[in-house]
């Protein structure tokens, strides 16, 4: 059974759980709810809570828990010889078996014993199905029965659902937070293996970009993992992207703020926010059907050789794109500033484009400096407009005409295809995700601080 349909299953019942336990604390105070501690409303909650939450909470270790009790069953069933494995074959045996059992998906050449294990591991994982479901079941009836049962007029039904609301955004809270530092973490220890393969020196400092697949290089040659020529194409392609976004977007912006009517700006705004929806892959056909060969015919006039793929073209598309992060953003700010401001500005004689140069910019430009920020930080994550518009060369040069690529592509290309996880060429990739996030971070810090100087001065 499908884990969606027992989530349904428990919630109806939790639904039903508030009726249930609305009705029953009006039954016990005789209908008169001022006899109640709380509204019967917290009652009503406290049954839905009790019911769902342990429920869930079964749900969520059960899934979590299950495919690495079936694997642990099936590989215990494997023949002597398969078991003796090292952990990397091991593993490899064991993924094909769960391909054959879930997604039919046959090896080149099978093996008797795959066949059996991956119907094994099927039929236990059909077990565990039917077993979850009468667990989860149980679980949400006991705790929908024992919380009714609870229900009497001093029970002080507000304050253990209040209690279990705070506990319940403590624990999202702390959700968030670890899952950032997992996400550190990961990169960091699996940074430090391929430091250990690879001088951070040679990393940080190389010129060249040529890693090289294992089976292709020589045991004393792993390939060049030099990192300027992607951090240049990376901070490159965002430049000439903020270079079009931040102009248009805050012109737009400080326009349908602070000259717009309001019939255009009902209009304007959703239409200019659209752009945000588009997925990123069509900006890519964009760039590459449209943007790029635009930009190689009028060059052509002009006699200049523009790339189809180049940073030009990568950034104007990126550009286009992180447009709305920057002007939804700072029209909102915009008028965010208090109107006293601008009636004393206009008291004094100041004219309107007096005011908005030199009170209005100035007192939003903390919020302005954080949708510039939002903007770069989308600009340095993209790949799919730098797979199609930049190429996948990686270059060093400043001319704006040829092509580059950036440090989100070599990492999807470097844990593309079938290099083994423990090698230089797939762990770089991780060192690069690491460099992009302090590089994130570094942004972070530097707007913090720009934010804080001018709310000291604007308080």
């Amino acid at each position: 059974m499908d884990i969606s349909v027992v989530f349904l299953a428990v919630l109806v019942l939790s639904v039903l759980g508030m009726q249930v336990g609305r009705s029953r604390a009006m039954a016990v105070a005789g209908g008169q709810a001022r006899a109640l501690h709380s509204r019967a409303g917290y009652y009503g909650a406290f049954v839905a809570l009790a019911t769902a939450l342990p429920a869930f909470m079964v749900l969520f270790l059960w899934t979590a828990v299950e495919p690495t009790v079936i694997q642990a069953l099936v590989r215990a069933r494997l023949p002597a010889e398969i078991q003796a494995l090292q952990a990397d074959q091991l593993s490899l045996v064991l993924t094909t078996i769960e391909n054959l059992a879930y997604r039919n998906i046959a090896p080149s050449q099978s093996q008797p014993y795959l066949t059996s294990a991956a119907t094994l591991m099927r039929e236990m994982h059909a077990t565990a199905n039917w077993l979850m479901v009468g667990v989860c079941m149980l679980v949400a009836l006991g705790g929908f029965f024992l919380s009714r049962g609870r229900i009497t007029v001093a029970f002080r039904a507000r304050n253990t659902v209040e209690a279990v609301v705070k506990a319940l955004m403590i624990v999202c809270s702390s959700i968030a937070i670890l899952t950032t530092v997992g996400i550190v973490m990961s990169m960091l220890v699996e940074s430090l293996h391929f430091f250990a393969e690879v001088s951070p020196l040679d990393f940080f400092f190389g010129l060249v970009w040529d890693p090289r697949f294992a089976g292709a290089a020589r045991a004393d040659q792993t390939g060049q993992f030099g990192l300027i020529p992607l951090m240049w194409g990376t901070l490159f392609i965002s430049f000439v992207a903020m270079l079009v976004a931040v102009p248009i977007g805050l012109l737009s912006a400080v326009y349908m703020s602070e000259y717009a009517g309001p019939k255009f700006r009902k209009a304007a705004k959703p239409l200019l926010e659209v752009l945000a929806g588009i997925p990123t892959v069509v900006y890519g056909f964009f760039a590459l059907i449209t943007i790029g060969p635009a930009l190689r015919d009028i060059g052509a006039v002009f006699g200049l050789d523009i790339s189809s793929t180049s940073v030009l073209c990568a950034g104007l598309t990126m550009g286009i794109m992180i447009i709305p992060f920057v002007s939804s953003l700072s029209d909102d700010i915009i008028n965010a500033v208090p109107q006293s401001l601008r009636d004393a500005s206009y008291g004094l004689g100041a004219t309107q484009s007096e005011t908005i140069r030199q009170v209005v910019l100035p007192a939003a430009l903390p919020g302005i400096v954080g949708a510039c920020l939002l903007a770069v930080s989308r600009a340095l994550g993209e790949t799919m407009i730098v797979v199609m518009a930049a190429g996948i060369a990686a270059k060093l040069t400043a001319n704006p005409f040829d092509s580059v690529t950036t440090m989100t592509v070599k990492i999807v290309a470097q844990l593309t295809g079938d290099l083994e996880f423990n090698s230089p060429q797939t762990l770089v990739a991780f060192a690069l995700g690491l460099t992009l996030f302090v590089i994130t971070l570094g942004l972070n810090v530097m707007a913090l601080a720009i934010v804080r100087k001018y709310r000291e001065k604007y308080d």
